[in-house]
This record gives structure tokens, C-alpha cells and sequence, in this order.
């Protein structure tokens, strides 16, 4: 029997936020001195509501995932129906049709010739699938392969070898004596690109390439050109050097296609997906292949095998939810929603480029960024971060600052009024904060 005096006790005296600071210990924060936490009691379309009422307009997608708004009544009756015929089964010896229909309808419309599907559990399993695929490829092929190529900057998750090949940072510093070793290269431009396709053209080695494709999210949305990272891949192409396209944040319409690597001539061996891939409603990863890697695979030699799970690898409800998602996101509706989003932040970029606290503004597709000048404080931990937090937390607007940068992701379905007035409370606190 558990000692009852340890049992944590429900006081009905304590509101939501008071018994959260009991017992949860949240992501990406210094719970010594952190604020209370907002207590979410409901979402609708683009809006989140706390336990007093308060409504908030959700910014960022709740962290990039939510693509058609809060609890969409579609997505949440397909769900319901498949609560009701199959919640899970192992993945291993077993089939379902959801995943069938899922990779069925997924293959078709990604970039590229991607003929196979590996389900996880969210973006950073996404990832560790991808490098084993390539680093196993290579040694299935008989030519093992070690080295890895990345941006600087770059982010591909929190897990061991997610964490490897995203740069050097804070959210690394404690692990990184245990990180394999990665090499980073800057992000292409009309300046370093005939220096970097000859850096890899002289590479040995080196099994992959992990890129974000147009936008480096977490490391601050840094952006850039499609054509730049089409010649890298083509030298990548040339040097037997494997592609990854981690599409976790950019895929599902975030670059205004529904995904980046639409805009590439030269597309990659290996696309990571997550996010957006729910419509936001629950974790599911994907990681899809061409035929070329998944044959390498295909072996009497059990030891050739990808040795790679999760208990809820395809979990049909997820798929589901997925498959819904598609539904919408290929409506006429949705790519015209997409559409408008990105034009408006393109007359927003117009009116405060000049602006002399903006040091710098950019956009693709549903995605603008605004980088605040400050004296010197540009990092994560900058202190402008809360500021800005807070001032648009007190303006009901969920806005989460990558240090000094402030960054619009909405839900596709955001109307042209809410989006005014987060632009408008954005030129406000470019005045104010």
C-alpha cells in the first residue's frame, strides 16, 4: 500500500495554477523563480481560455502544432469514432487501417520519390530515425559512414542524437561532452555558397546532411534562400552524401506549400515530420524514406534490420486525427487561408521595417519573424524575453520571444481582425517595451 502521507491530496481550496506548482515540473523552465503558470481550461479555433475566462489568441500554434485551430469538430469526431473501434495494438506482427491509409495518402503528396513510412512518437524520434537510417545504410551497404553534417544553429529536438545535431546552445551545454560529434556548417548565401559546395565536395565520410529546409525555427527563425540550399544538395548528390529534411515545423503549409522541400529541385532521401501532422491534437512522428534506403534494409542478415520502436509506434487514434487533418489541410479553403495569412504579414513587414527598434524582419509563407534591437542582451535568456512575454500575455496574445525575437505562427483559420490586432499590439510595444 502507498504511504498515505506522501499521497499528493486534491484541496479543493487551491485553484488550478496553486496545485500545477505542487506537482508538475514544466519544459524549458526554471521552476525556482518562474511565473505561475496560465491554468487552460478550453480551446476553440484560434483561441485558448483560462480557468477565470480570460481569452487569448494562440499566437504560435501552441508550440507550432495547431495548423486548423482548437478543437476542430471534425478532427474530434473522426477521433471519437476511433476511440470506439480500435484505441492501440503492438505495431510489431500487426497492421491497422489508419497507418495503411495514412502513408497511402502521405506518400503521394510529399516532395520527392519518398516510398516508405517509419512511425514515432513526435519530431525528435522523427529525427533519430533518420540518422540511424543513414548511418545503418551505409553500413548495411558495406561502407560505414560516421560524419554528419548540420547547420549552425540548427535545431532538431531534445533527444540524445536529435540533440547531436543541433547546435551548440544552452538548451545543450549540460550534455555536450556526450554528444557525438557533428560537423556545422552557415547557413548558404550568395557569399559563402561556391565555398561550401566545394567544403563538400572534399568531405569523406560523411553519411548525411540534416537540414531545416527556409527556416531554422528554434534557433531564432533564421531564413533562407531556396536556391542556395537546392546547390547544396546537389553537391551533397555528387559526394554520396544522404539528405534529411527535417519538415517538422516548415511542413503542412508553414512556408506557404504545403511543404518546403516543394520549392527544391533536388529533393531529399529522408523527410521528418511531425507538428502540424495531427492538425495539433496529438503527438505522432513520421519518418519517410525513398525506396533506394529502404531497400539497403532488405536482407537475410537479420543484424540489417532497423531496430527501432515505440510502444505506441502508429497508434491508430493518432493516424486518425492525422488523416483528418489531411482532410482539411488539402480543402481549397486551407491553401487560400494560407494564402491570406502570408500576405498580410507581408503588408505588417512593410509598414514597421523602418522602424528603429526593428534590427531586422523576415517572412516565408505563415511565418514572420521581428528581431528587436537591444544593447547587447540577444541571447535566449535575454530579459526583453519576459517583457515582451508579459506584455502580450496582459494583451490576451500567446507570444513565446526566442530571446529578442518576436515571431507571428498562427492557426490558418486566424481571421483578418485578430490578426490586426496582434500587429497592432506588436507596433505598440515597439514604442512601450
Amino acid at each position: 500500500m502507498p504511504d498515505s502521507s506522501k499521497l499528493h491530496t486534491l484541496d479543493s481550496q487551491l485553484n488550478l495554477t496553486e496545485r500545477d506548482q505542487k506537482v508538475i515540473w514544466h519544459p524549458y523552465t526554471q521552476m525556482k523563480n518562474a511565473l505561475p503558470h496560465i491554468p487552460i481550461v478550453r480551446g476553440e479555433g484560434v483561441y485558448v481560455f483560462d480557468e477565470d475566462g480570460k481569452r487569448y489568441i494562440d499566437a504560435v500554434s501552441s508550440w507550432w502544432v495547431n495548423i486548423h485551430g482548437h478543437s476542430h469538430p471534425y478532427i474530434a469526431q473522426r477521433v471519437a469514432e476511433q476511440l470506439n473501434v480500435l484505441e492501440h495494438v503492438i505495431f510489431a506482427g500487426f497492421t491497422h487501417e489508419p497507418a495503411v491509409l495514412l502513408a497511402e495518402r502521405l506518400l503521394p503528396i510529399l516532395p520527392g520519390k519518398q516510398d516508405k513510412v517509419f512511425y514515432t512518437d513526435n519530431g525528435s524520434t522523427a529525427v533519430e530515425v533518420a540518422l540511424k537510417m543513414c548511418l545503418q545504410y551505409w553500413d548495411n551497404k558495406g561502407t560505414p559512414k560516421a560524419k554528419i553534417l548540420a547547420f549552425k544553429n540548427a535545431y532538431h529536438g531534445d533527444t540524445f542524437g536529435a540533440m547531436s545535431v543541433s547546435g551548440r546552445s544552452i538548451f545543450t551545454d549540460a550534455f555536450n561532452s556526450l554528444l557525438f560529434d557533428v560537423e556545422f556548417i552557415d547557413l548558404p548565401n550568395e557569399n559563402n555558397i561556391s565555398h561550401l559546395i566545394s567544403h563538400i565536395s572534399n568531405l569523406k565520410d560523411t553519411a548525411c546532411f540534416i537540414f531545416e529546409p527556409l527556416i531554422l525555427g528554434s534557433g531564432g527563425m533564421l531564413m533562407y534562400e531556396a536556391k542556395y540550399l537546392d546547390q547544396l544538395l546537389s553537391a551533397c548528390k555528387d559526394a554520396a552524401i544522404l539528405t534529411i529534411a527535417d519538415e517538422v515545423m516548415t511542413g503542412f503549409g508553414r512556408t506557404g506549400t504545403y511543404f518546403a522541400c516543394e520549392k527544391l529541385t533536388n529533393k531529399p532521401d529522408i523527410i521528418c515530420l511531425s507538428k502540424g501532422l495531427t492538425g495539433g491534437t496529438m503527438p505522432l512522428g513520421v519518418t519517410t524514406c525513398t525506396k533506394e534506403i529502404f531497400e539497403a534494409f532488405l536482407s537475410d542478415d537479420k543484424l540489417k534490420t532497423l531496430y527501432h520502436g515505440h510502444s505506441f509506434t502508429a497508434n491508430p487514434i493518432a493516424c486518425v486525427a492525422s488523416l483528418a487533418s489531411l482532410d482539411i489541410l488539402l480543402k481549397s479553403e486551407t491553401l487560400q487561408n494560407i494564402k491570406r495569412v502570408e500576405a498580410k504579414h507581408a503588408v505588417f513587414l512593410e509598414e514597421i521595417k523602418t522602424h528603429p527598434k526593428v534590427k531586422a524582419i523576415r517572412q516565408t509563407g505563415t511565418i514572420i519573424a521581428i528581431e528587436w534591437e537591444t544593447d547587447n542582451e540577444t541571447s535566449y535568456l535575454s530579459n526583453l524575453r519576459n517583457l515582451l512575454y508579459s506584455y502580450f500575455l496582459n494583451k490576451g496574445i500567446i507570444l513565446r520571444p526566442l530571446g529578442n525575437i518576436i515571431y507571428i505562427l498562427p492557426p490558418y483559420v486566424i481571421s483578418d481582425e485578430d490578426l490586426d490586432y496582434i500587429y497592432a499590439a506588436i507596433k505598440s510595444a515597439l514604442e512601450e517595451v
